[in-house]
């Protein structure tokens, strides 16, 4: 009898971990990932030429640009580095006017993402409305350069899901079918709950996922991946969705070198997708090893 009922454990235990396996999707190998948040928050201060040296080190073939005003003169470098190396200039952070003639002058289309602002209106009607009102010029003018435009959230109204939804349909229905999200884990945390829920709310409009290690109450706010309490039930979430778009680790530490923290979020992306393959399998997490090093 106790045979028969080990086996039949062993034959759930089996059926279970078969039913959590899933197959690891290609915009989750290293090679189509995007880097974020690499420029102003790298300790090392690297200029256009080492940065596209690192990430080529690194295996890494695709970057969103954010920048600061000492970045402007760099603009062009960028280019031309990332074109030397062979690194897809995949989003430009928010808009300049530089930047722009540039992106004309090399035949450039990246992704621009700009943050959502939140109106503060007295009715949802009211902000949505206001809210595609203020965005539409920049929509029209990346239309014209043949760029998507990804609404990014930071925080606010302009950082809820059911908004960012609710402002790309408005734009949309207005002929912008370029516009669509860029959503963030570092700036969703009070989503960490209904993942699965405002996920399928933007889904259909999403142009890049960026990932980070959740805690709950963003405790910490940045983390490494796969150090996070709820980094393999989200990202589960993500490859069960059917989502197969574009996926982003980021660095976000300035004090920090962005080779280290990049190789952090590699390593642990690397534990969750094994276990995501076959539960069980990844062994221990990974230390981080950036915390170590300094500028």
């Amino acid at each position: 009898m106790s045979h028969l009922f080990a086996t039949a454990c062993t034959l759930v235990l089996l059926t279970t971990t078969r039913c959590l396996a899933v197959e690891v999707p290609d915009n989750l190998k290293k090679s189509n990932l995007v880097a974020w948040c690499i420029v102003p928050f790298d300790a090392s201060e690297r200029g256009p030429a080492e940065r596209s040296a690192m990430l080529t080190g690194l295996g890494l073939k695709r970057c969103a640009y954010d920048w600061r005003p000492r970045h402007v003169a760099e603009f062009e470098e960028e280019i031309l580095q990332y074109k030397k190396h062979g690194i897809e200039y995949f989003a430009f952070w928010g808009q300049h006017e530089e930047a722009f003639r540039l992106f004309r002058k090399h035949d450039l289309h990246p992704q621009i993402w700009h943050t959502l602002g939140s109106p503060n209106r007295k009715s949802q009607a009211e902000n949505v409305t206001t809210a595609a009102a203020t965005i539409r010029p920049l929509a029209e003018q990346t239309a014209k350069l043949g760029c998507k435009l990804g609404l990014y959230n930071h925080g606010g109204w302009g950082g809820e899901p059911a908004n960012l939804v609710a402002v790309c349909r408005l734009l949309r229905k207005a002929g912008h079918h370029h516009v669509g999200i860029v959503y963030n884990w570092h700036h969703g945390h009070g989503h960490i709950a209904d993942w699965a829920e405002v996920l399928g709310q933007m889904q259909p409009y999403l142009h890049c996922l960026n990932l980070n290690g959740m805690n709950t109450a963003a405790k910490p706010k940045i983390l490494p991946l796969g150090q996070g309490q709820h980094d393999l039930a989200m990202l589960r979430t993500i490859v069960t969705s059917g989502y197969r778009g574009p996926i982003g680790i980021l660095d976000h530490q300035s004090h920090l070198d962005t080779r280290e923290t990049l190789l952090d979020n590699l390593a642990g992306l690397a534990w969750l997708t094994r276990e995501l393959a076959t539960p069980g399998s990844g062994g221990s997490k990974p230390t981080p090893q950036a915390s170590a090093v300094t500028k």
